[in-house]
């Protein structure tokens, strides 16, 4: 008899458990996208263009996670097939990155850390709603109604900002409408995190050709500043902080993971005052204080989630468990 059945409480505390570290991973892992923001615009101030960071990031967690890949077979893109694979590439790997870290070479990466967020939010609340039955509430009215506020005050203050910073503000949104299907994509196809993290990784080696023909120009910034690039990059961004999202998407479900993006806003706006000297204006403040409460206002919610929405199990990773608690 299996031993979750023969004792209840042991299957409670191991339920407990891998719920708690499901959530002290989305903290890590929103420090890590929260201070990504202000790491990669200080890297481009620096010498490093987007071309080259998305380079060191993708061949560092790319060249690492090919074994995980490939034992899953490349004929069928790692066992998701090539439409999936695909998918999560756009969503997370090159095409995404680019629009993050081009944006930051135009904006100041208090926007960045804001609007990404703010839009991978309001992704996930409506795509929660739309795939996974969660409630429509007074709270999410009103905090999307917030957040949305809060773009448009953004907006406008780029625009008073020049044409430049309001189309790095424009690559932002749209950044965060890549990666706000992430979480809600993976879930639905109960891909495992670090699983998923492999295929975006290794798909994303694909730029590196073009990379090396068109966009090379030689080394701009210090080889420090690459190495360090490359371990925050590669590792704790691709490799660390992609799969901890997943597997909380898994065990937490991507409504109650749609809790976490405030933090990222709030890590990237105060790190961005001492690391860049970037101090918002009093129009950007208002956006960001309305972005993030409207984030804490509209995602703190119980969800009402369909009885098919299992979480991954403990044990193996095609076998479902059979309730799942928010």
């Amino acid at each position: 008899m299996d031993q979750r059945i023969a004792n209840p409480l042991l299957h409670q505390q191991e339920q407990s458990r891998r719920r708690w570290l499901a959530i002290a991973g989305m903290v890590f892992s929103v420090l890590v996208f929260g201070s990504n923001f202000v790491v990669s615009r200080y890297a481009v101030l620096h010498g490093m263009t987007a071309h080259d960071m998305m380079a060191v990031r993708f061949g560092t967690s790319g060249l690492l996670l090919l074994p995980l890949f490939l034992r899953r077979g490349l004929l069928n893109c790692s066992g998701v097939g090539w439409g999936r694979g695909l998918f999560l590439l756009v969503s997370s790997g090159f095409p995404m990155s680019f629009l993050m870290l081009t944006g930051l070479s135009l904006a100041p990466a208090a926007h960045g850390a804001t609007i990404t967020p703010g839009t991978v939010t309001m992704i996930g609340i409506v795509g929660s709603v739309v795939m996974f039955g969660a409630a429509i509430t007074r709270n999410l009215m009103a905090g999307t109604a917030g957040m949305l506020a809060g773009l448009a005050c953004l907006a406008i203050a780029g625009s008073s900002g020049g044409h430049g910073t309001l189309t790095g503000d424009l690559m932002f949104f749209c950044c965060g409408l890549l990666w706000g299907f992430y979480p809600l994509m993976v879930q639905r196809w109960r891909i495992d995190g670090l699983h998923a993290a492999a295929i975006v990784a290794v798909l994303s080696l694909a730029y590196l050709p073009f990379y090396f023909a068109f966009f090379h120009h030689g080394f701009g910034a210090h080889w420090t500043v690459f190495a360090f690039q490359g371990f925050y990059q590669g590792v704790l961004n691709m490799i660390i902080g992609l799969w901890l999202w997943g597997r909380a998407a898994h065990v937490l479900g991507a409504a109650v993971v749609g809790r976490f993006p405030p933090l990222i806003p709030v890590t990237g706006t105060a790190l961005a005052i001492p690391v860049l000297g970037e101090w918002p204006a009093a129009l950007q403040w208002v956006g960001i204080v309305l972005i993030i409460g409207g984030l804490f206002v509209a995602s703190w919610r119980r969800p009402a989630r369909q009885p098919e929405q299992d979480q991954v199990p403990a044990h193996r990773d095609d076998e479902a468990e059979a309730e799942r608690r928010p």
